[in-house]
């Protein structure tokens, strides 16, 4: 099998729909539009640092791959739930469809009543390399977005199908148009070999406590510590 993750459309749509890109470049503009620094010291005496400058949190947004939705389409959202969704099959190919309630528990906790589960219809097949499975689910600290998707996981290496993703409307009621080019799924490769590592639930031994405290005091006294020592390189 290849190495490589492999993005796999019917090729008569090849042409009309946008390709999956890397996920860091559709980092939302209220995190690129923030100020790295609050111009404030904090108590410890380090300059106060932004969400920003949180290196796992840039990492997440980075993690991976983002399919974009390929076509405008406008959702009619009414108060008792109910979703109208307005294609003018620009794409191709249904974007969304819905399912029953039921199927997530609805009107049970957490759903209640007036939640109408949705799918985003994905256009690409994903195949992963031996011993890769693939996440699926919301665009990692995109709060901005009015939706929020299921996170499933797929053994891609064995599993040879589109995979879709389930979602549920967080946006309120009203009439909405998702543009052309919006992150709707974002795909992150696991090895399966690092998810079955086994754990140890313990109290630290007298070394582990000793590192730690260490690595707490430079956190706390040392600017960027994490980045210039700790970090993996990317």
């Amino acid at each position: 099998m290849s190495a490589n993750v492999r993005f796999l459309c019917d090729p008569l749509l090849e042409a009309r729909i946008l390709k999956p890109e890397p996920a860091g470049r559709f980092t939302p503009d209220w995190f690129r539009k923030m100020s790295r620094s609050m111009d404030m010291p904090m108590a410890d005496g380090l300059p106060g640092l932004t969400v920003k400058a949180c290196l796992p949190v840039t990492d997440a947004f980075a993690a991976g791959w983002t399919i974009p939705l390929s076509a405008d389409l406008e959702l009619e959202i009414f108060p008792n739930g109910m979703v109208q969704v307005h294609d003018e099959g620009a794409a191709g190919f249904k974007q969304i469809t819905s399912h029953h309630p039921g199927q997530v528990g609805a009107p049970a906790a957490p759903f209640g009543a007036g939640v109408t589960p949705l799918k985003w219809m994905n256009p690409w097949r994903v195949a992963a390399p031996d011993g890769v499975s693939l996440m699926y689910g919301q665009p990692l600290n995109h709060f901005q977005l009015p939706f929020l998707n299921f996170t499933g996981i797929v053994d891609a290496d064995r599993f040879g199908a589109k995979v879709n993703a389930p979602f549920v409307w967080t946006g309120g009621a009203g009439r909405f148009t998702l543009p052309r080019g919006l992150p709707i799924i974002q795909v992150v490769p696991l090895s399966r070999q690092a998810l079955a590592l086994p754990a140890q639930m313990r109290a630290s031994t007298p070394e582990e406590t000793v590192t730690e405290r260490a690595h707490t005091q430079e956190k706390h006294t040392v600017e960027s510590v994490y980045a210039r020592k700790y970090r993996a390189a990317k």
